[in-house]
């Protein structure tokens, strides 16, 4: 997760886009129908990341089951092989092409690290397989350069920080300082420059009065909380994740940080079942999306309630925005093949170019809303943000106003 990807190996990248987009004939001749449909998924199955990772694993192998029991997919079984992104961008090239030449997977899905997507797109184009970039939030993707067989099943960073900042000015407009937490890695500082960038537009004169970066992983955040209770700021924003979230949550509770600042955490949805009560209410929480166990107003209700059930009776713990994200894709897969199956006619299956154009502008359904593709690739998701509150049913919550 801490590996960066360049952004000249994402411009050449963009480079051998242009040559794909070129030569995209190439690829349309006749494709047998397989015995199987391979999926490869990237994610992260170790390390600190892994708490995101593992729920995603968990979530495709339980809709893959499912699938496969009501005849698969164009009547093909799907069969999934996982890679670790733990290892880094280097390993993960590497396994990228293991499995489409050594594992013949005929589509990928990666992957948790913007990192990890970065180095992955370029690949699609080389290696023209479609990838779906199922959880990523980096907007460089599809802002350097086109990718023709990549597309994002979700919404990704811009409105995932913009949307906790417009809630923000909604119901409290009247701060005027403000600090950033956030992790040292691409992620934390990226996010910090969109939250920025809008907040510079949107409310100028905020005075910005502490800009903190720890390193990712960190486990004592003591000085940072120091310095915020000397400043005082009147909003704190952090895009941490995961561990080290749940670790600043906790030390600044214990050191009655919350009480003095109003936190926004765009991330925090997936820490909300592992803090319980600890997570104070009335601060402002983000869900990567509208997907969400709490919904108050799902597309299709008696479809979210099975997900989260099916999830639960299984693993024995609630879904985290990483299976919803996971779901989507997966969606998204079976709506496209669906579309390039009936496209083929007389019992054909897609090749690679027949089943990336399937994915252009494709429009699909979640438990909780409907999602376009647009022509660029990049999915167009509703995003919902509230206040952390408490209710009988679930010890910690977001709550919608």
């Amino acid at each position: 997760m801490t590996e960066a990807v360049t952004r000249r190996t994402a411009m050449l990248g963009a480079a051998a886009t242009s040559g794909a987009l070129l030569f995209a004939g190439g690829n349309a001749r006749a494709q047998a129908k397989p015995t199987e449909l391979r999926v490869g998924i990237t994610t992260f199955l170790s390390g600190p990341a892994s708490v995101f990772g593992v729920p995603a694993k968990q979530a495709a192998e339980l809709l893959f089951e499912e699938i496969n029991k009501a005849g698969g997919i164009g009547g093909i079984p799907v069969r999934a092989f996982f890679v670790d992104e733990a290892p880094g961008t280097d390993h993960l090239v590497g396994e990228y092409r293991r499995l489409v030449q050594n594992e013949g997977c005929q589509i990928i899905l990666a992957s948790i690290s913007s990192g990890s997507c970065l180095a992955c797109t370029p690949l699609s184009d080389e290696m023209k397989k479609t990838t779906l970039l199922w959880d990523c939030g980096t907007q460089r993707i599809f802002e350097e350069g086109p990718h023709p067989y990549a597309f994002r099943t979700q919404g990704y960073g811009t409105p995932e920080v913009l949307a906790p900042l417009l809630y923000l000015l909604k119901h409290k407009p009247d701060f005027r300082t403000l600090a950033v937490i956030n992790q040292d890695y691409a992620w934390g500082r990226d996010s910090w420059e969109l939250w920025k960038a809008g907040m510079d537009a949107m409310k100028p004169g905020v005075r910005v009065v502490a800009e903190m970066f720890p390193r990712f992983g960190a486990t004592d955040y003591s000085t940072e909380v120091t310095r915020l209770l000397a400043a005082r700021p009147d909003v704190i924003l952090s895009t941490s994740w995961g561990g080290d979230l749940t670790t600043l949550i906790r030390q600044s509770t214990e050191r009655r940080l919350f009480e003095r600042s109003l936190f926004v955490m765009p991330i925090a949805e997936a820490s909300l079942p592992t803090l319980g009560r600890t997570m104070p209410a009335g601060h402002i929480i983000g869900a990567r999306g509208d997907h969400w166990n709490n919904h108050p107003s799902p597309k299709d209700p008696a479809r979210l309630k099975r997900l989260v059930d099916s999830y639960r009776a299984k693993y024995n713990e609630y879904p985290i925005y990483p299976v919803h994200h996971m779901a989507q894709a997966i969606s998204a897969m079976q709506a496209a093949y669906a579309k390039a199956i009936a496209a083929k006619g007389a019992g054909g299956w897609p090749n690679d170019l027949e089943l990336s154009n399937a994915f252009r502008g494709l429009t699909f359904d979640t438990p909780t809303s409907t999602i376009t593709l647009r022509e660029d690739g990049q999915g167009l998701e509703d995003q919902i943000v509230g206040l952390s509150s408490f209710n009988d049913k679930s010890p910690s919550r977001c709550r919608r106003t």
